[in-house]
């Protein structure tokens, strides 16, 4: 049980301070600013530091591992996220998670920032990997504490916070990118190091006096009688992935591939694991067991989705430094004497977020009785995806061995467009169909499609470096726009299982 009621917690800190909230807003904003400038600097330049060669500062792995290593990368982010969540609310609370995943995520840029071997690399890359899991999950939930639970304010701070996670995204690719393209990759890591530094800072001196008893409470603490259990469970999970390394390392069949292989396992396990666990509980309704098996398409919808939006930092990012001319000397016949960074793509997303969402925000509202239901919106979020990909066709197939970066650009733009019509509809819907008794392992699928669709992408991009790249581009926009068809298809049918909800 909590110790403090939602009016103490409110109570304990200073109301007003940041456009009239709260001031702990603004360090959690901040803190999270430093957070994503330094995750999206590092993923910036990740995919081109294991497969550029020795002599220019990289590993020299093959394309496909490069880009394998980044989506498995991926995919453990949003699965550690999962566990980061479950530790704050068993054990230590949003406040200590937070703190400790700063430290953690810290420790791992500064070990990329120093000349290291590949060993090295992967235990950065675990550091970080572990640091974002107890950080990224619990300090939106901590923003939510700041505020009584029907506070008006509540939309408009999420507002404010998610402009912070973008514009940390947006900056820190520019910043990162070029250091990587004028001084070297170690530069570009120290940066995302330094950003982290920054913000671990600010959260140690105003956590305090800004937020207050917000956080400092465990939700859902293990009474001693499940301790025991817990720790049993725990145990017995790392004995046999220690088992599983030791059989494997004595067979000789202990490798990245190996590993990958098993994340991809149980990646793929988990969501199915938390359906079949809300459909046969006694605790979820005959309703609620319908609603669920309505969001099971949304779901693989979303796996569809996510798959292409996070190729941006593997197979796009790629395709940005090899396919695409960044010379601007050619492309302004002389009049511009610069060469873009191939990371600086990984700045257009955010900022078609930040640029459109108030957009698409308004326009939903303007269309009122109009308005598209869910499933609709998913639909034509594959559609854009599908085009996202298919406009690299005509390119491709007219012009000579690097394309203009306006196509990228245009790619980039569709996909974001994707973006905001299934990412915030697909939160809000998540919630809406979720069974009383498990609303947070619903947001665990949710969050769990974006794992599985760093798997496909892992396997996926063998296929692009095994076929000519229009044909990459056509295939899959044309598999992702059948999809989207099919979603249309079946909507009727998913309208009757989600009793009411639209």
């Amino acid at each position: 049980m909590a110790s403090h009621t939602r009016e103490e917690v409110v109570n304990s800190m200073p109301r007003t301070g940041f456009f009239g909230h709260p001031k702990g807003l603004f360090t959690l904003m901040v803190t999270e600013f430093w957070e994503r400038f330094s995750y999206y600097g590092m993923k910036a330049i990740l995919v081109y530091y294991l497969y550029y060669s020795v002599k220019d500062g990289g590993f020299g792995l093959p394309d496909a591992l490069a880009m394998q290593i980044v989506s498995i990368y991926g995919a453990l982010i949003y699965m550690s996220g999962v566990i980061g969540g479950w530790l704050a609310d068993r054990f230590i609370g949003t406040r200590k998670s937070i703190l400790f995943g700063a430290v953690l995520i810290m420790i791992g840029h500064i070990l990329l920032s120093l000349p290291n071997n590949f060993t090295l690399l992967l235990a950065a890359l675990l550091f970080i990997i572990l640091g974002t899991g107890l950080l990224k999950p619990n300090i939106s939930t901590n923003v939510g504490e700041l505020y009584h639970k029907n506070d008006p304010k509540v939309d408009s701070a999420f507002t404010l916070f998610v402009m912070s996670i973008n514009l940390g995204a947006f900056i820190s690719p520019l910043f990162v990118g070029w250091l990587q393209e004028n001084v070297g990759f170690h530069a570009g890591f120290m940066v995302a190091a330094i950003g982290m530094f920054f913000g671990l800072v600010v959260y140690i001196l105003r956590a305090k006096p800004t937020l207050g008893l917000s956080g400092l409470d465990i939700p859902n603490p293990v009474t001693p009688e499940e301790k025991k259990k817990t720790m049993t469970t725990v145990g017995i999970i790392i004995a046999v992935v220690a088992i599983y390394f030791i059989a494997t390392a004595a067979m000789g069949t202990l490798s990245l591939k190996s590993f990958m292989n098993l994340v991809s396992i149980v990646g793929i396990i988990l969501p199915f694991f938390y359906f079949i666990t809300m459909l046969l509980s006694k605790k979820a309704t005959s309703d609620e067991k319908a609603r669920v098996i309505a969001y099971i398409p949304l779901f693989f919808a979303a796996v569809a989705f996510w798959s292409i939006q996070e190729q941006g930092s593997t197979v796009l990012a790629t395709f940005a430094d090899k396919n695409t001319q960044l010379n601007l000397h050619t492309l302004t016949n002389g009049a511009i004497d610069f060469k873009i960074p191939a990371a600086w793509f990984q700045s257009l997303n955010p900022l078609f977020i930040v640029t459109l969402a108030p957009l698409f925000a308004w326009m939903w509202v303007k269309l009122g009785r109009f308005n598209p239901p869910t499933v609709v919106k998913f639909s034509i979020a594959l559609f854009l995806a599908a085009f996202s990909y298919l406009v690299m066709v005509y390119p491709l197939t007219h012009g000579g061995h690097l394309m203009n970066p306006i196509w990228l650009v245009l790619s980039y733009l569709l996909v974001t467009m994707a973006e905001l019509c299934i990412s915030p509809v697909g939160l809000s819907t998540t919630t809406k169909l979720a069974p009383q008794a498990f609303t947070s392992q619903m947001m665990s699928i949710w969050f769990l499609a974006n794992t599985v669709a760093q798997i496909v992408n892992a396997k996926l991009v063998d296929y692009y470096d095994s076929v000519e790249k229009y044909q990459y581009f056509n295939n899959i926009g044309l598999v992702t726009l059948g999809l989207g068809v099919i979603l249309l298809l079946v909507s009727p049918f998913m309208k009757k299982f989600m009793r009411g909800i639209h």
